[in-house]
């Protein structure tokens, strides 16, 4: 058995928690699945997953197998696009995570014409707001708003954004408009929250350092679509980000107040895990959202779920 079988099998089997699951994605039997593993097993000299009848479990050394394993496959598939050029490189299966509002927004819209563009390539997204591990849960790419830290990843700026806050004209009828950080305390502030309810602070620049500002307010989700949508009903004011609210801006169903606190850059980025190829598939995929981002008036246009 080569090399690359087995870590593809090993891989496919992790990530579908069974051999029989794993084993129809591969077009074989799950005997063969599990005889693959076994001599994975036998070449390495160490167990890499517990198998009992109530399923399988990596073991502390197949988990740390697991990622390296992944590279070697990524490492695998860019060196066989490598060799080949034009539109006919770009193929295999691109996995993306992005978060929910603007995955719906502003990449799953685009995917059908992407797709045809590379009719070899296929697209899996996840649209969530938990911040996913990328190499741990098999993604090729992300899609992050905000500051990227972790060294592990490299990220690549797709377009500028800002937080700011954001009410309706009607809303400000009835409330003053805030002039300080401090006036936040008295409107109803429509706020994200995490398990349990707790609410996560604004942040904002003042005397050129960011500070967080505990906001609260009558109603408060874990859906950032869901905030959006009573920010513009009037219901109370939000701390939206510019690629969500700037057709609303422009047509005057939204205004922003305290925008000399906004913190000047929370962009939108690609990010993908630090390797030695950066594969033909990743690597189109952002191309081709910069250039959509970049269209004069893009953030400006409606853009309907």
């Amino acid at each position: 058995m080569d090399r690359y079988t087995a870590l593809h099998s090993f891989v496919l089997v992790a990530d579908h928690g069974s051999f029989a699951a794993a084993s129809l994605v591969e077009g074989v039997t799950p005997v063969v699945m599990g005889r693959r593993l076994d001599a994975l097993e036998r070449q390495l000299g160490v167990k890499l997953m517990h198998r009992s009848t109530r399923g399988l479990s990596l073991t502390d050394l197949g988990e740390q197998y697991l990622e390296r394993a992944r590279g070697l496959l990524r490492d695998f598939e860019e060196a066989d696009a490598s060799i080949t050029r034009g539109a006919h490189s770009v193929r295999g299966h691109l996995v993306v995570s992005a978060p929910a509002a603007f995955g719906r927004r502003h990449i799953a819209p685009h995917a059908p014409a992407f797709q045809a563009r590379y009719p070899d390539l296929n697209l899996s997204f996840n649209l969530t707001d938990s911040v996913v591990d990328l190499v741990r849960q098999g993604y090729d790419m992300g899609i992050r708003i905000g500051e990227v830290t972790d060294p592990n990843y490299v990220a690549i700026k797709l377009c500028p954004n800002r937080r700011v806050v954001c009410g309706s004209p009607g809303y400000f009828q009835r409330h003053p408009v805030p002039q300080t950080l401090e006036d936040l305390a008295q409107h109803n502030c429509l706020a994200f929250n995490l398990q349990g309810g707790q609410q996560r602070g604004w942040t904002f620049l003042r005397d050129g350092k960011q500070v967080a500002v505990k906001v609260s307010g009558n109603l408060d989700c874990n859906d950032g679509e869901l905030l959006y949508n009573w920010v513009k009903q009037g219901l109370g004011i939000g701390w939206r980000s510019t690629w969500e609210i700037q057709a609303e801006l422009k047509r005057g169903q939204l205004v922003t107040v305290l925008d000399e606190f906004a913190v000047p850059a929370y962009d939108i980025q690609a990010v993908y895990p630090q390797q030695r190829y950066l594969p033909v598939k990743v690597r189109v995929f952002i191309d081709y959202l910069k250039t959509l981002y970049s269209a004069p008036g893009y953030w400006e246009q409606p853009h309907p779920l």
